[in-house]
């Protein structure tokens, strides 16, 4: 798919928000410094009812946020991850295999250690505006999850 400008961006993401399957699905995000990924974020977690200011984990790994109805939402920057020791002791193990919604950039500094994505959504930035956007159903949640947003 294409997004013309950050107002695809935000519509996707709301289409995805709307998605019961989103409740407890792990969503990997690809693309390279300035791609977009952090940006979709926000505009997921606004469409699922977050408010106030919504910074990336770059240096934190991990925000954890909690939407109105109470769903618990992790959202992980991976870029700066390099010590596997790091993944026991700050507890991810547990945060993935809990319920909630685990959003992660950069997930392949961390292979072989989260789950398969549900969907993995991979943005490029072309020369003007617009993102190039795959999209990627790796389990039937994500394929539940790519009909709805296409609907």
């Amino acid at each position: 798919m294409r997004w013309r400008d950050e107002a695809d961006t935000e519509a996707f993401a709301r289409s995805l928000a709307a998605s019961p399957a989103l409740r407890d699905a792990f969503v990997e995000l690809h693309g390279d410094l300035g791609a977009g990924k952090t940006t979709f974020v926000r505009h997921l977690l606004r469409a699922l009812g977050i408010t106030g200011r919504i910074k990336s984990p770059t240096y934190a790994v991990v925000e954890p946020h909690e939407a109105p109805d109470g769903l618990a939402i992790f959202h992980f920057d991976f870029y700066r991850f390099s010590d596997p020791r790091e993944w026991e002791d700050a507890g991810f193990r547990d945060i993935f295999a809990g319920p909630g919604l685990k959003l992660a950039e950069w997930p392949e500094n961390a292979a072989g250690r989260t789950p398969i994505a549900d969907l993995a959504i991979k943005i490029e930035a072309m020369t003007d505006d617009t993102r190039s956007v795959k999209l990627l159903a790796n389990t039937p949640r994500g394929g539940d999850l790519l009909s709805h947003a296409a609907a």
